[in-house]
């Protein structure tokens, strides 16, 4: 077996096919952040968790890389920019944030502030929504799109916001909005800038299909914008109608949708204008994908086009189009959220411990002594004759063997210590035949169970359900491995359980290049010293979407960004859910729970069941409690990082910082900025 190399790891992981170039394996086998590109900056992953958790910040951390999200913006808006010049396009692209996608305060202030050359706007699909970017966009002439559902309040909002100076497109996605909006300009006295959401025919492609075609849940058929048209005109508002909008779904993975989406697209525009709208906008919606498997294809985790293909194409289309028909180009507009902010998040977890299928020793699988059932002799024949030629016979003799012996169990006929032996030839057998079907290119139907049946379970300390909830809810895929031990072979393979008691607090999907792989390949967890994994591309819709099963909360969230002096820089700590906060969250109140627990010691103290001391104790437990992470919190792991690192200097890292000079435990949002 040759010598086991990190270029080994960033080929079984992937990490060139999903990373775009934002992470890759370091010589020392940890992973290295680049973000901005694979020869610019490097940030040791590793080493920001160790100095995080030296710090006082408890697993699991999600860190947010800012250059990263400056990076997105930069390539989105360069890659539409480009095109535009080399394909002659008469007027400009404006990128638009979907507020839905990641609503975190930090989060969108960045993209406004990396996005000002590029009069980067927000999407707005609620009344909160609209007010964060009434707030955040006030006197930088930006662009609000107000999508979604619409009442009076919400109207007039958006229309007194035109007075701060922002530009709001208020986007009719049903028609009987345009009564409203009608309504509201004239109490008000201000005009209105109008668009109008299609309901096209043709549909997207990928998970989020349904959202276009006849069915979709938003939009206008054409005989309602025809109608629209005709309603403006009897307001006086038919010049204020000013944007086409359509939309097909999250995630397009298909190139081939974008196009016939704006080949139907394009002849509403033409006709619209015809008509006396003189739209100066086309919003072409989100759907620009993000390739979580890296495979480049059309399966639902990935995209089979590229950045630069898609705007070469919505350009092309629109540019050609328009010039056919001699209609004035728009500013185009698309909401990539996605693609904008889901490479910038990384989940980073501790395995807390793990469980084997079956421990094997020698012992197990010796010759049966003659009093031994003869269904255990025969799972011994099974187990010694495992081979190349009879892997599939076997198996199907293991089988059988096994629910014999389950059987006879049952009847009384086998002892708990004859079931325990026949279960652990079975699996002897089973690992046999699974190392023979590994190597096979084509792996029988009957045997594709094995790789699931035989991983380990890997108990890790966090929430699928609150920080990864598409894992969980649509079997969404997203690149999982371990960011150290890289230059190591993986030997194990294993499923991730998380901290929740539910059967479905699992991971048992993770990416593989040709299909969805039922296990990960893992290192050996080694009891005491600290074992990482990262869940990567978590930077859109995970976090909101989280919810708070058996109360696990937010987790503590750190921004980072690169220094060309000291590697690297934190420059925001959001912490996570205290116990407290999340009881708060369901109605429990702090000081009612501590009066009846008061209440119950005086009880106790008055029983005789407990001490003074042992009530004084029971008090200072549930105080702590309550002020807790609501996750694991491991009081050794700062410790056994800081006797395990190799000392390194100052100058470049953390990592010689005194533990007295470490952060609180508890460090509130937004109040320091650390060097590493």
């Amino acid at each position: 077996m040759k010598a086991w190399t990190t270029r080994d790891s960033a080929e079984l992981y992937n990490v060139a096919g999903w990373s775009n170039g934002f992470f890759a394996i370091n010589d020392e086998g940890n992973i290295n952040v680049t973000p901005f590109g694979e020869k610019g900056a490097q940030i040791d992953l590793k080493r920001v968790v160790d100095d995080l958790v030296r710090r006082g910040l408890s697993m699991p951390l999600l860190i947010r890389f800012s250059d990263i999200l400056q990076k997105r913006v930069e390539q989105l808006s360069g890659a539409f920019a480009a095109k535009i010049k080399e394909l002659g396009y008469r007027n400009t692209y404006t990128p638009v944030m979907p507020i839905k996608v990641n609503q975190q305060r930090h989060v969108i202030e960045e993209l406004i502030e990396f996005g000002r050359p590029y009069k980067l706007g927000l999407e707005a699909g609620s009344k909160p929504e609209l007010l964060i970017a009434i707030t955040l966009l006030e006197g930088q002439e930006g662009l609000i799109v107000c999508n979604g559902y619409k009442d009076q309040a919400y109207i007039e909002t958006a229309l007194l916001a035109q007075r701060l100076g922002v530009t709001t497109l208020i986007i009719a996605d049903r028609f009987s909005e345009l009564e409203l909006i009608a309504e509201c300009s004239k109490r008000l006295g201000l005009k209105p800038t109008i668009g109008v959401r299609a309901k096209l025919a043709t549909r997207g492609s990928g998970r989020w299909a349904e959202s276009g075609g006849d069915r979709s849940k938003f939009g206008l058929t054409a005989t309602e914008l025809v109608a629209a048209c005709e309603l403006l005109q009897h307001e006086g508002l038919l010049d204020r109608l000013q944007c086409l909008h359509f939309h097909i779904g999250s995630q397009i993975t298909a190139i081939r949708a974008v196009k016939d989406a704006l080949t139907e697209g394009c002849r509403i525009f033409v006709d619209l204008f015809r008509m006396g709208a003189p739209l100066s906008y086309f919003d072409v919606g989100g759907g620009l994908a993000v390739d979580y498997d890296g495979s480049q294809s059309n399966f639902h985790a990935s995209k089979n086009y590229t950045l630069e293909e898609y705007a070469a194409d919505i350009i092309d289309a629109i540019g050609a189009t328009l010039d056919i028909e001699d209609v004035p180009h728009p500013t185009i507009i698309s909401e990539s959220g996605r693609a904008l902010v889901a490479h910038h998040s990384v989940l980073v977890f501790n395995v807390l411990g793990h469980a084997e299928v079956s421990r094997d020793n020698a012992d197990d699988f010796v010759k049966p002594s003659a009093e031994e059932q003869k269904v255990v002799h025969d799972l011994w024949e099974v187990y010694n004759g495992v081979s190349r030629k009879n892997y599939q016979e076997s198996y199907h003799d293991a089988v059988q063997l096994k629910e014999d012996a389950l059987s006879l169990f049952r009847h009384g006929f086998l002892d708990l210590k004859g079931r325990a032996r026949a279960e652990k030839l079975f699996w002897g057998a089973a690992k046999k035949i699974f190392r023979i079907v590994r190597e096979l290119d084509y792996v029988p139907d009957d045997l594709e169970s094995l790789e699931k049946e035989l991983a380990d379970i890997y108990f890790c300390n966090f929430s699928v359900f609150q920080s990864v909830p598409d894992s969980w809810a649509i079997d969404a895929l997203f690149p999982i491995m371990p960011i150290h031990r890289l230059e190591e072979r993986p030997t194990r393979t294993g499923i991730l359980a998380d901290l929740t008691c539910d059967s479905d607090g699992k991971v048992d999907q993770f990416i593989d290049l040709h299909d969805v792989k039922k296990s990960l390949e893992l290192h050996t967890y080694k009891p005491g010293q600290p074992y990482f994994l990262a869940v990567f591309l978590v930077g859109a819709y995970q976090e909101i979407l989280g919810d708070l099963h058996n109360l696990f909360g937010d987790v503590n969230a750190v921004h980072i960004s690169h220094d060309a002096e000291q590697g690297y820089s934190v420059k925001h700590v959001v912490t996570g859910d205290r116990v407290k906060d999340v009881l708060k969250y369901v109605q429990y109140d702090h000081g009612t729970m501590m009066s009846k627990l008061r209440q119950g010691i005086e009880r106790a103290l008055t029983r005789g069941t407990m001490t003074f001391e042992q009530s004084a104790n029971l008090v200072r437990h549930f105080e702590a409690g309550m002020s807790g992470y609501t996750y694991l919190e491991d009081s050794q792991l700062a410790e056994t990082l800081l006797n395990s690192l190799i000392p390194r200097k100052a100058a470049t890292s953390a990592s010689s910082i005194p533990t007295s000079a470490a952060a609180p435990a508890s460090p509130p949002e937004d109040s320091i900025t650390l060097h590493s």
